[in-house]
């Protein structure tokens, strides 16, 4: 069968059965549909090859974009002025338009979760406003890893306080050299003066920094510092340091055992760090011991339960152990005095105070080596001393026999041996290489202590 002819012969007796009219509607509407059809296929395929204009009205790759002028008009201003003499951060903040209900609402804020530190004349800040001249933001740089923003919302125009932090990269550096004069002077002379305080801990039982170091000491420390890009911040651990004295050497090696707990310990692998030290303060001499003598003053015989530590007035007295203060204030004859328990049945006593510390209040605990009092000569006293005792199970012992026998001296094992032997030549190592600075002292300095990271 012809198929086509089939359907030309029907297609023709339709059209023979209805009007002219009708044939032209039904042409109409069939030529309105294929024009349709052809505009959505056109459309259609032109969807494939251009895009809808983009965040920045960029509808093409090869469109020009205008890069704005940030010197324009629409744009924020921000100044740098530096604190002067008698201004405040309130009268910073009102100088710049914020009424005073503002600025207490951002003081209240800062006592609930900040604090301003260092704000003080010759500091700088910066100011952040809108092009309209409108406060936006305050910044302060508290410390080279502390940067402090009051900020101003533009929607709900409340006030957000945040704190931009920058952590701080380890380095090692060393120093070594011969004393002129004092170790803390030489320290002081390298900026690292922070250093003496972990020294004089460390050497508590060798070592009387202000007897024992004389001109033509030599010493070698090894030690990682604090920095905030190309900013040093601070000190951090020593790893290693020596001292020697009449040509006897002293030691000290920070080593972290296989169970994690880390140590100083001298080269024979003995603990540096005890359960007491010796000296509670740094003395000149010991002008009185434990036992019978003649008193200064009543010129009477009779015992004395102390050890006297003569210092000059104000020098600073520490806690020899772990405790909790007891007693502090004024005991008689005593003058002022600080009675401190510790573990294991122990008490120790400060007498002849000048003064106490803030930070070492009664009932407080404090830590080994902090601060609780200085020297004076309250009470009855001949002169500037510390009388230091020690008291264990309610009975007066000789404070530096009782002190030695309650050191928790405890050495490194023979399984431990081998790696602490192994990380003190590391650090001899490191000590004896003479291309290490201090970084900060100079530009080479600081590529040769990042060599040690």
């Amino acid at each position: 069968m012809n198929v086509k002819k089939t359907l030309t012969e029907s297609w023709e007796w339709f059209f023979a059965k209805i009007s002219k009219k009708q044939r032209m509607g039904i042409i109409t509407a069939a030529a309105v549909i294929a024009v349709f059809t052809i505009s959505g296929v056109i459309l259609s395929a032109s969807s494939l090859f251009y895009l809808y204009d983009d965040e920045l009205g960029v509808t093409e790759e090869s469109e020009q974009v205008t890069i704005e002028d940030e010197a324009s008009k629409f744009s924020n201003t921000i100044f740098e002025a530096t604190i002067q003499k008698g201004q405040s951060l309130y009268s910073i903040l009102t100088g710049e338009g914020l009424s005073p209900t503002q600025v207490h609402e951002i003081t209240t804020q800062l006592k609930g979760s900040f604090s301003i530190r260092n704000f003080r004349p010759g500091k700088s800040y910066l100011i952040e406003k809108d092009p309209s001249g409108n406060f936006l933001c305050f910044t302060y740089q508290q410390s080279p890893s502390s940067i402090l923003h009051v900020q101003k919302e533009a929607e709900s125009e409340q006030f957000n306080i945040w704190q931009e932090t920058f952590e701080s990269q380890n380095r090692v550096s060393a120093l070594s050299g011969t004393i002129s004069s004092s170790i803390s002077a030489e320290l002081q002379k390298s900026n690292r003066y922070a250093l003496i305080s972990q020294l004089q801990k460390l050497f508590a039982y060798k070592v009387n920094f202000k007897r024992d170091i004389q001109p033509g000491t030599t010493y070698n420390i090894l030690f990682e510092e604090k920095w905030v890009g190309d900013e040093f911040v601070g000190t951090g651990n020593i790893l290693a340091a020596e001292i020697l004295i009449d040509n006897t050497p002293s030691t000290a090696y920070r080593f972290t055992d296989s169970k994690g707990n880390t140590g100083y310990y001298d080269e024979k692998g003995n603990s540096l760090i005890s359960s007491f030290f010796i000296n509670p303060c740094h003395y000149s001499r010991v002008s009185s011991r434990f036992g019978y003598r003649t008193h200064p003053i009543l010129r009477r015989r009779h015992f004395h339960g102390g050890v006297d530590f003569a210092a000059p007035r104000g020098t600073p007295v520490y806690a020899v152990a772990e405790g909790k203060i007891v007693f502090r204030g004024r005991k008689g004859a005593a003058g002022n005095m600080v009675t401190i328990a510790h573990a294991n049945g122990y008490h120790t006593k400060y007498l002849h105070l000048s003064r106490f510390s803030a930070n070492a209040r009664h009932g407080s605990r404090v830590k080994q080596g902090q601060v609780i009092g200085y020297v004076g000569s309250t009470g009855r006293s001949t002169g500037p001393h510390l009388d230091f005792r020690v008291v264990h199970h309610g009975k007066l012992k000789n404070p530096l026999v009782a002190l030695k026998s309650a050191c928790n001296t405890k050495g490194l094992s023979k399984a431990e041996m081998d790696n602490f032997l192994a990380q003190i030549s590391v650090f001899r190592m490191q000590l004896e290489n003479r291309d290490i600075l201090v970084a900060g002292l100079s530009k080479s300095s600081v590529n040769n202590a990042s060599a040690l990271n």
